[in-house]
């Protein structure tokens, strides 16, 4: 299991909005390539994504499904890439003394080849992903709140 944590300079309510917005997506998942559709109820349990994963020409088209979502707290996914397989994906949001807020992202492989790479190695590939992926949503989430 990959954790990373990231302090950011907005409310938890402006990172909250970024991820009840399905069409961003994209803009901070980094692998996504496109965003085919997004259910009306996103991001409510059991709504979907419908994404592509990979570089152009080589996309494959697969959904991400909320499991959790907590309009004050975060949200869980279960994000499928396959040939990969899936992964469960937390992210969660804590406010900070004094202002801002501290967002963690935990992900693991739960289904299909990814859980045959040991864990060491999947830790290793995904840590650096989702310090981007962090990134990418402290960038959005704080333009926000400007």
């Amino acid at each position: 299991m990959a954790t990373v944590t990231r302090e950011l300079r907005c409310a938890p309510a402006a990172v909250l909005e970024v991820l009840a917005d399905g069409w961003s997506y994209a803009t901070w998942v980094v692998g996504t390539s496109r965003i085919r559709a997004v259910d009306r109820a996103w991001p409510a349990v059991g709504s979907r994504i419908a994404h592509s994963v990979g570089v152009w020409p080589a996309l494959r088209d697969d959904v991400t499904v909320t499991r959790r979502w907590d309009p004050e707290r975060g949200i869980d996914l279960q994000a499928r890439g396959w040939p990969a397989g899936e992964a469960r994906v937390q992210i969660t949001v804590r406010p900070r003394q004094g202002g801002g807020c501290t967002v963690e992202l935990t992900e693991d492989a739960v289904r299909g080849p990814g859980t045959l790479v040991p864990r060491p190695l999947r830790t290793a590939a995904l840590v650096p992903r989702n310090t981007e992926t962090l990134r990418r949503l402290a960038f959005l989430a704080e333009r926000r709140s400007v």
